[in-house]
Order: C-alpha cells, then structure tokens, then sequence
C-alpha cells in the first residue's frame, strides 16, 4: 500500500520550567503530566519514538517505518546521508518560566565526547506574553575566561543579549550560541534530533527534592561562540498565499507558508521528507484521494514520495503552516 501524510501522537515531557498552555492553547492530553513544557510532536530519537495515529500504518513508531520504507519515506539522499536515523526532532515549548541558560555543541564536539550528533535548532514564537523576551548571544565579545570570571561571580546575566519577541517571531539557534526561553514565550522548535544541552545557569533554582540540575561549565566554555558575531533574530517578510524562507543552514530548510485561499505545493523535484507544523488556523490537506483536517498546534509528516500537496483553509481566515524538509 501506497504511503501517505502520518500524523503521530505527541510525548509530553514534565519540565521545573512547564505549564499548561500546550493543553489550553491546542488541546494536548495534558491531565497526570505536572509542569508540561515540551511536546514531541515528530521524534525517531532513541527509545523516544512517536507513534502513527492515523491509517494502515497506526501503532507504528517512527523509526521502525525509516527501518522498513527506507528512502520511500525520507528521500535518497537522506537515507544515504542517515540511514535508519530520522534526522531531525519537532517540538512544542511552553516556558511557564525562564529556561535555564544554555548552549549546543555542533556535530564535531558531540560526536567526541557523546558519540551523538550536534545540535542547530530554530524557534518560530507562538506566543509571547507582554514584556516576554529570550536570551540570544551575548552583548559584546568576550573571552573564555572573561566569561568564566563573570559565571562565578553570579553575573553573567548582565553580559547576555535580551531580546523582546512578538508572536511570528523567528530566531535562529547555530551551535555556540547562548540562549534561553523567557518566561511567557511559546515556541514551535525544529532541531537536529539530538538531546545535548550544556546548561550554564539555571537561576539557582531546585526541583520537588530540593537538588539543583546539573551544571556543565566545562564542556559548555569548549563550545562557546565568545566573538558573539551571530544575528540570531531572522528578519523576514509574509507573501500571502505563498512560501517565504525563513530558516536555511545544513541540516533543514524551514519556510512559512501564509494562506487563505486554496493552494497546491509542488513536491516532485524534492528528495526528502517534508513536514508541516500548523501554527494558525485549520485547513485541509489532500494528497492524491487521501484527505485529513490540519489545525494549529498539529505536525504532519508527508513521504518523500508525495508530489502533490493540496491546502484548503476550513474557515475564512489566514493559516499558517512552518514546511521543513531536508
């Protein structure tokens, strides 16, 4: 049988710094998970795998598909690239409260010291309190042990770069670069499918048996983008009924497609996956005879076989859906 768009059900994961917008905002089952702050929506990463929902394929994790479908799935030169590895993580964030702050090592650092792959990643800003803002580089150059100086006497936080962000907001999130949520901000986030993260500070803060997380100084000063040359905030300009890039590096392409009227994506030149996370609106999606309903807070994975895609919004208003492929 003939693969088709797999929508999967999400893993939810309880964070110090969660809470409970992902259930208000889009419905997800969040009763018996305390402080929810993420939401896996697409994962082959490790035993964190989700499961198809919908079709013939229902009860399937996402890795044993990639394991049986092969390039069918995720596209020649991805499979060759990545084998039996779904090469990239979909997630929701709510960030009830400041995150702690953190960086990334890229694939040379990670594959030392963790045999895993590094992590790129990108946030596109759901929703944002008043007065929200995020932690994105620092505010002026500085070296290894100018900023390990300032760590120990508890102000770093005077050296990173804050930045006030709005709903459609994109920032861009290389290895090296310092960050962090602030509280009241709502992210979709793409990324390479890793789990590694070096925090730095985590605003001294305990969990439910008073211990504070670990720390990784060490490892983090290794990675550090300290020349702080990185414009992490993406300017980028809507088209409507049209797709705009607004991410591009070597590991996955994002673009926005902003849309109130029926519109047909064009797959057929493209050798890799693709996958839509509807950030506004409802819409329906067609592939040849299969039709499903996608509305915000969803992800969709569509085969690399999938030519031909058809979006029709469900209701008079624009929708908006984030396309990633590889």
């Amino acid at each position: 049988m003939a693969l088709y768009p797999l929508k999967f059900e999400p893993l939810l994961k309880s964070k110090i710094w969660g809470g409970t917008k992902l259930g208000t905002f889009y419905g997800k089952v969040i009763e018996g998970h305390c402080h929810v702050g993420e939401s896996w929506e697409l994962s082959g990463f490790g035993n964190e795998q989700t499961v198809v929902t919908n079709g013939f394929l229902a009860d399937n994790e996402l890795g044993e598909l990639v394991e049986v479908y092969m390039a069918e799935l995720v596209g020649e030169k991805v499979y060759e690239t990545y084998g039996d590895e779904f090469p990239l993580l979909f997630k929701l964030i709510d960030a009830n409260d400041n995150l702690s702050v953190q960086v990334h090592p890229d694939d040379e650092v990670a594959r030392e010291l963790h045999n895993a792959n590094g992590k790129s990643e990108m946030w596109y800003v759901l929703h944002a309190e008043p007065g929200a803002q995020i932690i994105a580089g620092l505010k002026h150059p500085m070296t290894p042990d100018q900023f390990k100086e300032e760590l120990d006497k508890g102000n770093i936080l005077q050296h990173l770069q804050t930045i006030p962000v709005k709903i459609g907001d994109v920032i861009n999130i290389p290895p090296g670069l310092i960050h962090s949520l602030g509280k009241g901000v709502m992210v979709a986030e793409i990324q390479q499918a890793s789990d590694i993260t070096y925090r730095l500070y985590d605003y001294d803060r305990v969990d439910a048996d008073g211990n504070r997380r670990k720390l990784h100084i060490d490892n983090a000063l290794r990675v550090i983008d300290f020349d702080n040359n990185h414009t992490p905030l993406i300017n980028y300009t809507q088209k409507n009924n049209a797709a705009v890039n607004i991410v591009k590096n070597d590991f996955f392409t994002t673009n926005i497609i902003c849309f109130d009227r029926t519109i047909q994506r064009d797959y057929s030149p493209l050798d890799s996956f693709v996958v839509y996370m509807c950030v506004a609106g409802v819409c329906t999606l067609r592939v040849e005879d299969y039709v499903m309903t996608l509305k915000a807070g969803e992800t969709i994975l569509l085969p690399a076989t999938t030519e031909e895609v058809t979006l029709r919004p469900l209701v008079h208003e624009q929708i908006k859906i984030l396309e990633i492929y590889i």
